[in-house]
């Protein structure tokens, strides 16, 4: 054999020898998988689970525990998992600084009352109940915030400034997470003091009250009879309240245009009755005999059962009047808040007062206005001891006459938006007397540094906080 050849033969014979090594290798593990591993059968497969099965599943993905079992001072770890190996359960966690106690996964999804019934009836058990799913308690419940469909709400910073158009981002109400908590009540009714209110306009014809049929129309001994369905007309005591300037109308929006019909846009209360009080005519203006009329047209209403609570004034003058003081004081006396603009003429109100906003009556709201950035409207009054709160009032989108829409400025609209928080308040809480409604307002406020010195609360209406227990 030459040398070639006895190398080729070398090869082979150490290759051979490594497949014999690896066939024998192989068969020992053949073997000792067939000891490790069984197939199943089907009748064995609902066979109970051990100690060291449960163990081995500590890995598998588990769900939340079903149950709190508290065992009795003595029992084991062992023999607690052995009854929880029977009832096909894990302990999931073991409470350490309270013995005995255990929180136990079911792999069987039970019922949690079933499991802890079950539980409850072993000697070695000291109680068990169900893991209780907790919410946070409703009066600091974070609230999931709310937006109506209505196509131009995108448009109302007021109820949710995302800083659009240049405004700053939450410089709002925090109407949408008012909404969470209520969206308003049609059996609140809001008296618009004003223009009268178109009440056939499309986003507001669903929210306007109408004298019920069961109550007799109004009746004044001088003025007689007055058929008062829609409102009540003071100019001549006629019983259209049609609006024919627009301002009443825009003012009603802000207070209850109907949310969430996919119209034009949002009111603070989707749902409320709007009652329409005209004392002012086409240009705007009108008399203290008028509103004296219309308030004591309220104040009747009220006390044949209609639920009017609020009275929203967005108009003013310098000129004192002690009898439309007298009347808005009786307003008080007949459990109606009046809340009144500050006025828009830049000026102090405890120096130079404007009314009705600042008649001393303890039902009386004065309200100031912002602009979309948190500071005060250039043009509003204000008043660290006469002026109560603020709340938007610059450009503000509304209803206007002729199922149109428009922006305005003012106090004017401000004031609805603080009569509207109200009657959200009332919708969550009816029987609130007037006091605790106008002291309810003014502790719902977020301060506003703009506002320091410059208001009573020195805050910007909040109707989350107004509406929170």
């Amino acid at each position: 054999m030459n040398r070639n050849n006895f190398f080729i033969h070398l090869a082979l014979a150490f290759v051979l020898i490594l497949v014999a090594a690896f066939a024998g290798q192989l068969n020992r593990w053949q073997k000792q998988w067939k000891a490790q591993v069984r197939i199943v059968p089907a009748t064995d497969k609902k066979r109970t689970m051990t100690v060291t099965d449960i163990a081995l599943n500590d890995a598998r993905p588990s769900g939340r525990p079903e149950v709190l079992v508290k065992f009795r001072s003595g029992v084991s770890q062992e023999t607690i998992e052995n009854i929880t190996a029977r009832f096909h359960d894990r302990v999931e966690d073991r409470i350490e600084s309270d013995p005995g106690l255990e929180s136990i996964d079911d792999l069987d999804d039970a019922d949690a009352n079933a499991l802890a019934a079950k539980y409850s009836t072993l000697p070695e058990v000291e109680y068990a109940e169900p893991n209780f799913e907790i919410t946070v308690d409703a009066k600091g419940e974070p609230l999931v915030p709310v937006f109506p469909s209505d196509p131009q709400f995108s448009d109302q910073w007021a109820l949710k400034n995302s800083g659009q158009r240049g405004g700053k981002e939450g410089a709002d109400i925090s109407a949408s997470l008012a909404w969470a908590k209520t969206t308003g009540s049609d059996k609140v009714v809001v008296a618009v003091l004003d223009s009268g209110v178109d009440y056939t306009h499309e986003d507001l014809a669903g929210n306007m009250w109408t004298r019920p049929d069961n109550m007799a129309p109004y009746h004044d001994n001088e003025l007689g009879t007055i058929d008062d369905e829609n409102g009540f007309n003071a100019i001549d005591n006629a019983s259209d309240p049609m609006d024919e300037n627009g301002h009443g109308t825009h003012c009603a929006g802000i207070i209850g245009a109907e949310g969430e019909n996919d119209l034009g846009i949002a009111g603070v209360n989707w749902k409320v009755q709007i009652m329409p009080l005209k004392f002012m005519n086409a240009g705007g203006f009108g008399t203290t005999k008028d509103a004296i009329e219309a308030i004591n047209y309220v104040i009747d209403r009220k006390k044949a059962g209609v639920n009017v609570r609020i009275i929203s004034a967005s108009w003013g003058s310098t000129q004192k009047s002690r009898a439309l003081e007298e009347m808005i004081r009786k307003a008080y006396e007949n459990d109606i808040l009046f809340v009144a603009a500050a006025g828009n003429a830049s000026t102090n109100n405890d120096r130079s007062p404007h009314y009705p906003s600042s008649y001393n009556v303890p039902n009386v709201i004065s309200v100031a206005a912002l602009d979309r950035h948190d500071q005060l409207a250039s043009f509003s009054n204000y008043g660290p001891k006469s002026v109560a709160v603020a709340a938007p009032g610059v450009e503000i989108l509304s209803t206007w006459l002729g199922n149109q829409y428009e922006e305005k400025s003012g106090t004017s609209m401000a004031t609805p938006v603080v009569s509207g928080v109200a009657a959200l308040i009332l919708s969550e809480h009816p029987r609130m007397s007037v006091d605790e409604l106008r002291k309810k307002i003014l502790d719902s406020t977020d301060p506003i540094v703009a506002l320091k010195g410059k208001i009573v609360t020195g805050g910007r209406i909040n109707a989350a906080k107004a509406v929170a227990d």
